[in-house]
């Protein structure tokens, strides 16, 4: 999986390369599908309620694509807030495709038992 960082108004550290880094190759525990993600970081310090950084996450996969964002006064718990989105997404569209199949099948042992579809 590739993935892209477009800090704006922020200097891209290592410990933040590092940090984004780990939290986003985790998402390959969830699916084998993502093909490239970008990481916008936006630092904007004239924002309400004191929410200065502000993170969106763009997953690329087969079908549509996720996409997630979030805004806290630390840029850390930005990125974790913005990837546990992505992760419930994912979560979420696992369980419909699973869903499916099964809707699929039953449909399928109906007809077979049946001769006919309701």
């Amino acid at each position: 999986m590739q993935i892209h960082l477009s800090p704006r108004h922020i200097t891209l550290t290592a410990a933040i390369h590092t940090h984004v880094a780990e939290k986003v190759e985790h998402l390959e525990e969830y699916t084998d599908q993502i093909l490239a993600a970008h990481v916008v970081l936006l630092f904007d310090e004239h924002r309400s309620k004191k929410k200065d950084f502000q993170v969106k996450i763009h997953i690329a996969m087969p079908g549509k694509d996720l996409h997630a964002e979030d805004a806290e006064d630390d840029l850390y718990s930005a990125i974790d807030k913005t990837v546990h989105k992505i992760v419930q997404q994912l979560r979420k569209r696992k369980t419909k495709i699973k869903e499916k199949g099964k809707h699929k099948l039953q449909v399928a042992r109906e007809i077979e038992r049946h001769g006919y579809r309701r």
